[in-house]
C-alpha cells in the first residue's frame, strides 16, 4: 500500500480519539480546522500537542489554525498553551464559537489541508474514524466547517482583557 492510498482506521476509545488527533495535527501542511464541543480531556494543553501546533504556525505565514467550538470557556481558563498560541500567531490562529441554534451539531472533527481527518460520531461517544489520504472526505468536512465558521463568531481574543 503506497503512502499515498485511503486509509480508514476506525478507534474506540479517547486515549485512541487523543493519538488519532495528533495524527492529523502532525499531518497539517497549510490548514487545521477543528471542531469541538469544548475541547476539554482531549489533550489541548499537552506539551506535544502545543508543539506540533506551534511548528506548523511557524512552518509558513500562510498556515492557518482554525477552532470552532459550541464554548471557549475550556479553552481560555485551562488551555495556557493554546492561549499562548493565539497571542503569538494570531495572524494565523482563530478561535470562534458557534451561535446558540448550531448546538445541536454534536458530531466533533479535525481536518488537515484537504487529505486527513478524524471525526467522532458524536461527542459523547468516543467511537470514530481516523482517515489519510481521503480528499472527498476531508473536502467535505471541510465544507461543513466553513459554513459552520461562517455562522459563528469571535469566541477568544489574543489579549488577556479581549481588547
Amino acid at each position: 500500500m503506497s503512502e499515498d492510498s485511503l486509509q480508514h482506521t476506525l478507534f474506540d476509545g479517547v486515549t485512541d480519539y487523543i493519538a488519532a488527533l495528533d495524527t492529523v495535527c502532525a499531518s497539517a501542511r497549510r490548514s487545521l480546522n477543528i471542531f469541538e464541543k469544548d475541547f476539554s480531556d482531549i489533550g489541548f494543553n499537552s506539551e506535544a500537542r502545543y508543539d506540533v501546533l506551534r511548528h506548523f504556525l511557524l512552518a509558513s505565514t500562510n498556515n492557518r489554525l482554525q477552532f470552532l467550538t459550541h464554548d471557549p470557556q475550556h479553552l481560555v481558563r485551562y488551555c495556557p498553551r493554546m492561549m499562548m498560541l493565539l497571542r503569538e500567531f494570531s495572524h494565523s490562529m482563530e478561535i470562534f464559537q458557534t451561535p446558540a441554534h448550531m448546538k445541536g451539531v454534536t458530531e466533533p472533527f479535525a481536518v488537515a489541508d484537504n487529505s486527513n481527518y478524524v471525526r467522532r460520531y458524536h461527542f459523547d461517544d468516543a467511537r470514530g474514524l481516523l482517515a489519510k489520504n481521503d480528499p472527498e472526505g476531508a473536502r467535505l468536512l471541510n465544507s461543513r466547517f466553513q459554513e459552520m465558521w461562517l455562522a459563528s463568531h469571535l469566541g477568544a481574543t489574543p489579549t488577556r482583557l479581549g481588547l
